[in-house]
């Protein structure tokens, strides 16, 4: 099944449930103008005090189109957003263990968005021990011939998937957040973390 995905930073989990569906052959959009406020520049983490955003900035040229987008590097942001992690989930289960690995999204400084977004994905299927092709699209198309997803996954809204719960870092103190960035998951519950993708399906009530 042909399925057009949006490009995020760190996606959520509810977007790699989607991704590494079997059935689903991937293209990911670079052709659209960007959306601001979504996670294809920003991802939320679990942090002391409950969820926290981290966002990357752009380097505000004028031009619109996701694929033309270069990342600001006026300020040290990688240096803050790995530390803002490190604290997150220092005291998970397998933060130690995907330490080094994890570190690598921040230790590149390619020009454009999509390159870093795609470079830490590259690594977060590493960390999985998953494989999936997937190409980008070669224009934008309004109503692709396939599932559009590109407007599914909100930021700013519930997510519409249902996610078991699992035990994370600060729970005990603020409950369980669902949805948050592939990062939650795979410091939490390390090797078990592709099973628990397979897991995670639309809810149905929240089906258009």
């Amino acid at each position: 099944m042909k399925t057009v995905l949006p490009i995020f930073y760190l996606p959520p989990v509810s977007w790699f449930a989607e991704f590494l569906k079997e059935e689903n052959e991937i293209l990911l959009e670079q052709h659209e103008n960007f959306p601001k406020q979504t996670y294809r520049s920003r991802c939320n983490i679990y942090g002391a005090n409950g969820k926290l955003a981290l966002i990357l900035p752009i380097h505000h040229n004028g031009k619109r189109a996701m694929k033309d987008l270069e990342l600001s590097y006026a300020e040290d942001w990688q240096k803050l957003h790995w530390k803002s992690i490190k604290i997150a989930y220092q005291s998970s289960p397998y933060f130690e263990y995907y330490e080094d690995k994890l570190k690598q999204v921040f230790s590149v400084q390619p020009t454009s968005l999509i390159e870093f977004n795609l470079n830490a994905l590259k690594i977060i299927l590493q960390i999985l021990k998953v494989e999936k092709d997937f190409s980008l699209t070669t224009e934008f198309e309004k109503t692709p011939d396939a599932v559009d997803l590109r407007e599914r996954f909100s930021a700013k809204k519930e997510s519409e998937y249902h996610l078991p719960e699992y035990y994370q870092t600060f729970s005990d103190k603020l409950g369980f957040i669902k949805d948050l960035s592939i990062l939650d998951v795979v410091c939490n519950i390390g090797p078990e973390s592709a099973t628990y993708i397979k897991k995670v399906t639309q809810s149905i009530q929240n089906i258009s």
